[in-house]
Formats: structure tokens, C-alpha cells, sequence
């Protein structure tokens, strides 16, 4: 299994680190990300509580053009943003609570919104990766109980042949 830090196997192309400095800098790199994203993508979030996966995502919301407020889905498991740009919809999960892997995502019926779809799964690693041979990995790092301090390092790692020619470094700003 691959770990949070590490690149996987299959890997196709990662980006240096990208310093972020303040929310509206994560934001502002999940609005670039949609641009290189597309229906059928699958994007794993992984990193420490309070590090930004969900704050990225809203980037990739607006980036994507999606209805509705982009906020932690912990409760209700997966939220569904229909797009206003006739572009993909966003599915958002967060797999924190779910210990069974895959099988026991199946009642969210991933698997089916996929392909026509941008599905975001946070807490992803080692639980989604079945979905697609093809997906994008972000890690962001954070010093671990350090709450005020508004630094991050992001690291994009796209894994399969979709990945091989797309231009992750540009990431980087």
C-alpha cells in the first residue's frame, strides 16, 4: 500500500513541493487544478486535520463552476455539486469514518459517478484506489499542531497513462 508520503507505483509525473502561505493560496491552487482536471478524474486528498483538503476542494468547486457551498462532507459522507457550466459535476467525499475500504463505499456508488464526474475523496489513500488505475494524489503537509500557522507544503502526484503528459509543475504557479 502506498503511504501519504511516498510516490506510488505507476507514478507519472509529480510536482516539486508547493509552498502555500494562507487559505486563499490553497484556494487559489485547487482553481488551477480544475483546469487540468476532467470527468472521470479521480483526486485523493490526504494530510492531517485542519490542513486544507477541504479548502482546496472549494478552490476546485469554483474552478469547476459547481452549484453550492463546498464544505466538509464528514457527516453526510459525500456531497454532489452540479455544475452551472454545463462542465462535470464535483463529487466530494471524505472517507475519514469509513474503515472498510471500498466495499464499504459501494453504497455511495462511486464506481457509477465516475465517469462523468470529478470525484475528490479525502482520507482516499487505501480505501478508493480500486476506482481507477488513473488518479491524482495531493498530499499536503502541515506541521502537526501548529494551528496558527498558515504554512503548507503541496505535493500533486498523478499516477497512470492519463497523467503522463499533463502539466503538473504548472501547479506551482
Amino acid at each position: 500500500m502506498e503511504t501519504p508520503h511516498s510516490p506510488a507505483a505507476g507514478t507519472a509525473g509529480t510536482t516539486a513541493p508547493i509552498l502555500i502561505t494562507s487559505p486563499e493560496q490553497m484556494k487559489e491552487l485547487g482553481r488551477r487544478l480544475a483546469e487540468l482536471l476532467r470527468p472521470g478524474d479521480l483526486v485523493l486528498l490526504t494530510g492531517e486535520l485542519g490542513a486544507g483538503k477541504t479548502t482546496l476542494t472549494r478552490g476546485l468547486g469554483e474552478g469547476l463552476g459547481v452549484r453550492g457551498a463546498v464544505t466538509s462532507p464528514t457527516f453526510v459522507i459525500a456531497r454532489v455539486h452540479p455544475s452551472l457550466v454545463d462542465g462535470p459535476p464535483l463529487v466530494h467525499v471524505d472517507a475519514y469514518r469509513l474503515d472498510g475500504g471500498l466495499d464499504e463505499m459501494e453504497d455511495l456508488d462511486l464506481d457509477v459517478s465516475l465517469p462523468d464526474s470529478v470525484v475528490v475523496v479525502e482520507w482516499g489513500v487505501g480505501r478508493v484506489e480500486d476506482l481507477s488505475d488513473d488518479r491524482l494524489h495531493v498530499v499536503i503537509h502541515r506541521t502537526v499542531g501548529d494551528t496558527t500557522d498558515e504554512h503548507r507544503e503541496v505535493t500533486v502526484t498523478g499516477i497512470g497513462p492519463r497523467w503522463s503528459d499533463a502539466d503538473l509543475p504548472s501547479l506551482a504557479g
